[in-house]
């Protein structure tokens, strides 16, 4: 059984930063393709990034690349998301993921496990 616990996130002021982390217990965290999904108000659930098992492959959604990073600590079972020069369309609830097979997805259907989610709100 894997768990995935996500904290962080809050009210942040546009321009700001805040980071992200997501604990997973149980499974083989460091075979898992972990990424982040988000969910704005009214819109339906889309993907932010993604990082490969070891760590050496990673993948952004257009509208975050270059100001989001995804890293991971495997010796730490930890992956973690750092936000910087938020916007107001960030505004979501951002869960964190594990696809347990390893494949290297963006696609939330493929994705076998799920954090209960943490908000992160962006001020104008």
């Amino acid at each position: 059984q894997v768990q995935l616990v996500e904290s962080g996130g809050g009210l942040v002021q546009a321009g700001g930063s805040t980071r992200l982390s997501c604990a997973a217990s149980g499974g083989t965290f460091s075979s898992y393709t972990m990424g982040w999904f988000r969910q704005a108000p009214g819109k339906e659930r889309e993907f932010v990034t993604a990082i490969s098992w070891s760590g050496g492959s990673t993948y952004y959604a257009d509208s975050v690349k270059g100001r989001f990073t995804i890293s991971r600590d495997n010796a730490k079972n930890t992956v973690y998301l750092q936000m910087n020069s938020l916007k107001p369309e960030d505004t979501a609830v951002y869960y964190c993921a594990a696809q347990a097979s390893g494949w290297f997805t963006s696609r939330s259907y493929q994705y076998n496990y799920w954090g209960q989610g943490t908000q992160v709100t962006v001020s104008s």
